[in-house]
């Protein structure tokens, strides 16, 4: 939470666009930190840039502790997912200018939808746990913030391009008017991504847009943006196993379609990802004198897209279709198909605060409401042999989903001394979830139509005095299930809300040639939904309630100006993520019963018990360098603890040079960037999953932990890949 208050003879002094800034900042008040802690960091513009390959934005947060991030298709530009202290994206709240950007049923939020999207973007505060209650889903592994641009003062252009390995070429033009003396400006971005990815026919063909026209008029400002984004990718998300990881990991097993006479692989063409996405948002800020501001925003979202899938041997029955006599008389009853799963969705909705301020108190208070309306269905597009004429658009599901979602909130800071302050942060959420039709998960009805009430208070203290800064906070965070949890629940298992008690204590010191501190956490939760290790048909982390589990760790976060034109940064996390006495529902492939095994204590998937990170930052004479070390400890891919689903450890090293050539007309500066990215060509994955079985009870008649199989698989990621451009500004 971020206050602006700017007296009336401070406003008359303030230049035009000063003043157009705060006007700017005050979007974004609710969701930003009152004071920045160890628990939270900020990056601008600058940093984002310095990384941006065209890659999605999760890659360029990997400065932040406690994160993780992975792609399906290797390199980063398609699909690509983050972990907060083990927590998967879909559970972190994410806002672009306030508004809500996860998705609202399934709570995703789909890079591969918005590539290139950090070059429009200002700054980014990453929140590590449970973070502002502001809009949209809850915070239940930390917030991430984004601000969009802000109108420079004067007109600008610039124009980039660079190129790489694997075929990946990004080209990006920006262009705007600057601040104009009649109080309005202008500006539109375009980008265009296409790559071959590290796996093969991995490929991404991707283009986005950005534009927005603001107008500003003494303490009031109107901003209207409109971005988007229209993506077809080729599936990488059914992954491998450890055999092929080690001799072919490149190997990309979807679409597959059999071998032909001559025993070669055959894989289907349009085995691909297709969406279109759109957004809208209009915004009002207002300074009406030196204590009171406030804003309000409208949004609207729609997207609309579809898998192609080429299925191999599948039961026609899964796909509501009947048995059929072939050409020559046999009764079939398995084939071949290809099928399309569609989803077309609407989003739309308002927030609002209003912001008071002195110097001892501040006070914020606001809302959101917004509503959700998606269409889910899919189609049947061929069946190999069928013998008669397929309809065309052959429906074999339909079902919609309605979800409404509103909030209302009040924080208060109340400075006690000048070193001395405590917070109260109170949210009141509703929620309610409609889903009808047929699941296409099974095909059974989906008679769902829940409401949530959810109360989530958050309360803390700071003491800063000469560079020592100690604070304390308090959070409660509740959270719905998403749609995947409804249809992918199993037996017995209707999933249920899950509540977040999340304490922090930290400690920093800063001093103008270094800084250090430790940030303490305990994530206490009820019936948290974790990864089971499984994935849908689509690629997403299957999740399960289990009744009791904690997140626990210490980040040690520090940073040295060891000469004026070297600086070094660093972070560790020690943590440690338990599930208390864990049950699960295990095939037995004998009987094709399941069988209930007690597990005890066990640790939480995808939850590295380590990670680390280190940059080293060069500054000199027009040449700027970064070097970036990032290491991720040993995760399980399920919840068992078992050592035959791991991820292995892994360390990764980057190296970024870029040179600025000034110029003195109407160019003026041209930079040249070279990326090495993975620079010692270090083998890992970054991801995987797994599935579990029994086959038969032992000798005894018993079912023990020690006796299940395990069918592991894994994401690979690129070797050394290497990317070079320019940028020329104007």
């Amino acid at each position: 939470m971020v206050f602006i208050a700017f007296s009336l003879n401070q406003m008359q002094a303030q230049s035009a666009d000063t003043i157009a800034q705060a006007l700017e900042e005050i979007i974004v008040t609710s969701t930003r930190q009152i004071t920045p802690t160890l628990s939270t960091q900020k990056l601008d513009s600058e940093q984002l840039q310095m990384q941006n390959n065209g890659v999605s934005l999760p890659f360029l947060l990997t400065t932040t502790p406690s994160l993780v991030v992975m792609s399906d298709d290797g390199l980063g530009v398609g699909y690509t997912y983050f972990r907060i202290r083990g927590t998967h994206q879909s559970r972190i709240n994410m806002t672009i200018n306030g508004i809500p950007l996860n998705d609202s049923e399934s709570q995703e939020v789909f890079w591969v939808n918005m590539t290139d999207f950090a070059s429009n973007l200002s700054s980014v505060e990453v929140q590590r746990g449970v973070g502002t209650s502001t809009n949209g889903s809850a915070a239940f592994g930390g917030s991430v913030n984004m601000k969009t641009d802000i109108a420079p003062p004067n007109p600008f252009a610039s124009i980039s391009f660079n190129g790489g390995m694997y075929n990946t070429f990004r080209e990006n033009v920006k262009i705007g008017t600057g601040l104009m003396s009649n109080g309005f400006a202008f500006d539109a971005h375009f980008s265009k991504l296409n790559s071959d990815g590290y796996l093969y026919r991995a490929f991404s063909d991707l283009l986005s847009y950005y534009a927005s026209a603001a107008y500003y008029h003494k303490n009031t400002m109107l901003k209207f943006l409109a971005f988007g984004g229209k993506e077809k990718t080729y599936q990488a998300w059914d992954g491998i196993n450890d055999s092929i990881l080690q001799v072919n990991p490149r190997y990309n097993p979807a679409g597959y379609m059999g071998t032909d006479s001559d025993g070669n692989q055959q894989f289907y063409d349009n085995h691909t990802d297709n969406y279109v996405q759109q957004h809208y948002q209009l915004h009002f800020s207002h300074i009406f004198s030196p204590k009171w501001n406030m804003s309000a925003a409208l949004h609207y979202t729609h997207g609309a897209g579809y898998y192609e899938s080429y299925r191999l041997d599948r039961r026609l029955s899964s796909f509501g279709l009947q048995s059929f006599v072939d050409n020559n008389g046999n009764t079939v009853r398995r084939s071949d198909l290809i099928n399309q799963k569609h989803l077309d969705n609407d989003f739309y909705g308002g927030v609002f605060s209003a912001n008071y301020s002195t110097k001892k108190i501040n006070v914020s208070f606001g809302g959101g409401f917004s509503k959700y309306d998606g269409a889910h269905f899919g189609k049947i597009n061929w069946i190999k042999n069928y013998s008669h004429i397929l309809p065309k658009d052959t429906i074999y599901y339909e079902n919609w989903a309605e979800k409404l979602d509103g909030n209302f909130y009040a924080k208060a800071k109340w400075n006690i001394t000048n070193e001395l302050f405590v917070f109260g942060d109170l949210q009141y959420r509703f929620v309610n979830y409609k889903l009808s039709g047929v699941n296409d998960n099974n095909l059974e009805p989906l008679p769902i139509n829940k409401d949530f009430h959810f109360f989530n208070p958050k309360a803390g203290i700071n003491y800063t005095k000469k560079g020592h800064n100690t604070y304390f906070t308090f959070a409660v965070g509740n959270r719905e299930p998403s749609r995947n949890n409804y249809t992918y629940s199993g037996i017995d298992e209707i999933p249920t809300h899950e509540t977040l008690f999340d304490y922090e204590l930290g400690y920093n010191f800063s001093h103008k040639i270094f800084a250090l501190g430790v940030n303490f956490y305990f994530m206490d939760y009820k019936n948290q939904l974790v990864m089971t290790g499984e994935i849908s048909n689509t690629g997403k982390p299957l999740t399960k309630n289990v009744a009791k589990s904690y997140r626990a760790g210490i980040e040690f976060i520090g940073g040295v100006q060891i000469v004026k034109w070297l600086r070094w940064d660093g972070n560790v996390t020690l943590s440690r993520n338990k599930i208390q006495n864990y049950i699960d529902w295990v095939d037995d492939n004998v009987t094709w019963a399941q069988v209930e095994v007690k597990y005890g204590n066990t640790n939480i998937s995808f939850s590295p018990s380590i990670t680390a990170g280190s940059l080293f930052s060069f500054n000199l004479k027009g040449v700027s360098a970064n070097f970036q070390t990032l290491f991720v400890g040993k995760q399980y891919l399920d919840n068992t603890q078992n050592e035959q689903a791991i991820l292995k450890p892994y360390c990764v090293n980057n190296l970024i040079v870029a040179y600025d050539i000034p110029f003195k007309k109407v160019v003026k500066k041209m930079q040249l960037k070279l990326q090495i990215n993975n620079i010692f060509n270090y083998k890992y994955a970054a991801n995987g999953g797994a599935y579990s079985y029994f086959e038969g009870a032992d000798t005894n008649g018993n079912f023990l932990p020690e006796n299940q199989k395990y069918i592991p698989w894994f994401y690979a990621q690129a070797g050394i890949n290497i990317h070079g451009g320019f940028t020329i500004e104007f």
